[in-house]
């Protein structure tokens, strides 16, 4: 073998994959056509709370948090009539270097070690390719096109290409974490179904100086503005908050093509005079669709390989990254010999469903946002416009808030008809796009505490379990059992469990997913329990 998994694509999915296998031991192959640290096309623009708790655990939360936008920037949204016109509402979210401190907006009060972070892909990808680059066990292999792969009982064979010529690799596993237009998901004749046209848009990264100077100094900026008026409706995000934006024109239902200049130009507030310079651009279609499997056999699929959708909520790249954490915990634990391969089977019955809620979600926004039905009035300078910038601003602030705020998205979510998680028949809690219910029923996210010593519980988790206990609660069986089988597991004692853990124990896996709860089990079902969860 060359490797114990071989994974096609280097953006941000595939390199946290990549990164995740190393802290396991697990060794690597990254095959990716672009050159090393190549800037990606300006995209996602917001790092999820539940991303950055997986983040803080390979150590670059820091790293990630400290880049973007300054620590001293605002990561509002705010409502316009265009980015230089009249403010209609805004969405409070504090800058980078306020973001544990700060009670101010709708996200600061969740319960988390680590809260989201608005940062662009260009800054974001090189952070992780350049960890991934010294990671033990990885292997980057830039300028190199992936052609075919082949799968037997024990090992895949993939023909790659580079400046030298055609080789093949081969390795125990392999992840197609490549895009929308995944060749692995080609290869392996997976099929994307959906909604294949919600909406066209055009991207364009724009350079411009003096932009800011033409906003009023009395208004805080923002990092997202939403622009309403009766020429065009748009979105503007601060890249580098200088002289950088990403602008999104977002066409009617009539429209396939409008003209680039004359829509930003809309967007922005600015006349012919003004100057500006395009850094890239690019014309796309929202979509809501989904694989019909992740997998064959050897061979996986994360990510836009697997799902593409209407990024709102910033949740296609977070998704993926989502996923790919569920398969190399899963795969971790069976290269590590602790659990049998019987534990792959879980990847597709928990990721892919959660995948298409997901979708729902975003599509149902995208929906109600492409019928804004803007005030007549919306422009006036008159009372009658003063009255409609004011209903209309608390109305898309109210519909917005839960896409910027989607407490829902990052912690609501659980797995059902899961292979490894043992149900105890109470269904878990719904959710929405902004809001959940803190649950320990098996499946669900274990709510998050703060320990007396003032570190968070999930820093305590091991590689494989752990069960979190009242003080004084045998583990006896649990410990003794999981050491039989070699599974990494530990144990959390607290003198008072909060008020969600209604169980004497919880036992949570490394990704936070609560797998059972209940009272000390003797050594048969304890024997029994960690069987099932190792996917014998």
């Amino acid at each position: 073998m060359d490797a114990d998994v071989l994974i096609v694509g280097a953006g941000p999915v595939g390199l946290v994959a990549a990164l995740d296998l190393s802290s396991r031991g697990v060794s690597v192959i990254v095959v990716e056509e672009r050159e090393f640290l190549e800037p990606p096309n300006v995209k996602c623009n917001h790092v999820a709370s539940r991303t950055m708790e997986s983040f803080r655990r390979l150590g670059i939360a820091a790293e990630v948090r400290a880049a973007g936008l300054p620590r001293d920037y605002p990561q509002d949204v705010a409502f316009r009539t265009s980015l230089i016109g009249r403010e209609l509402s805004r969405i409070p979210i504090p800058a980078s270097g306020e973001r544990y401190t700060s009670r101010v907006g709708p996200d600061t009060s969740w319960a988390t070690p680590e809260p989201p972070h608005r940062i662009n892909q260009t800054f974001l990808e090189p952070i992780l390719a350049r960890n991934a680059a010294v990671a033990p066990g990885v292997t980057l292999l830039n300028r190199t096109r992936f052609h075919s792969v082949e799968q037997n009982a024990s090992s895949v064979s993939a023909v790659v290409s580079d400046g030298s010529g055609e080789r093949t690799l081969r390795a125990r596993y392999f992840i197609g974490a490549d895009g929308g237009r995944s060749a692995v998901r080609k290869q392996i004749g997976a099929k994307l179904s959906g909604d294949p046209v919600l909406q066209h848009v055009q991207s364009t990264c724009i350079r411009a100086p003096k932009l800011y100077s033409l906003m009023s100094a009395d208004e805080p900026r923002a990092w997202g503005y939403y622009t309403f008026n009766a020429r065009r409706v748009g979105h503007v995000y601060a890249i580098d908050g200088s002289e950088t934006f990403l602008v999104h024109t977002y066409l009617s239902s009539e429209e396939e093509v409008v003209d680039r200049d004359a829509a930003i130009r809309a967007i922005l507030g600015v006349d012919e005079s003004f100057e500006y310079e395009v850094v890239s651009k690019e014309d796309w279609i929202a979509r809501r669709l989904l694989a019909d499997r992740f997998r064959d056999r050897r061979v996986f699929l994360a990510g836009d390989a697997s799902h593409l959708w209407v990024p709102f909520a910033g949740f296609g790249m977070n998704a993926g990254i989502a996923d790919v954490l569920n398969l190399t915990w899963l795969l971790g634990a069976h290269l590590g010999g602790w659990a049998e391969e019987g534990i792959l089977d879980a990847y597709e019955a928990e990721r892919r469903p959660i995948t298409e809620q997901v979708s729902l979600f975003a599509m149902n926004h995208q929906r109600k946002l492409a019928r804004p039905g803007l005030p007549a009035a919306l422009e006036d300078d008159t009372p009658a416009g003063d009255a409609a910038r004011s209903s209309f601003g608390t109305a898309v602030r109210e519909l917005n808030e839960p896409q910027f705020a989607a407490a829902g998205l990052n912690y609501g979510y659980a797995y059902h008809g899961s292979p490894i998680i043992a149900y105890d028949g109470e269904e878990a809690p719904g959710y929405t796009m902004g809001s959940y219910t803190p649950s320990t029923v098996p499946g669900c996210r274990a709510p998050h505490f703060t320990l007396p010593d003032g570190s968070s519980l999930y820093d305590h988790f091991s590689a494989g379990y752990t069960a979190i206990a009242a003080r004084g609660v045998d583990i006896s069986a649990l410990t003794v059992e999981a050491a039989d089988r070699g599974i990494p597991f530990a144990v959390v004692e607290v003198d008072e469990l909060p008020d969600e853990y209604l169980c004497p124990i919880t036992l949570v896996r490394q990704d936070q997913t609560v797998v059972w709860r209940g009272a000390p089990p003797d050594r048969a079902a304890a024997a029994e329990l960690w069987e099932k969860l190792r996917g014998a």
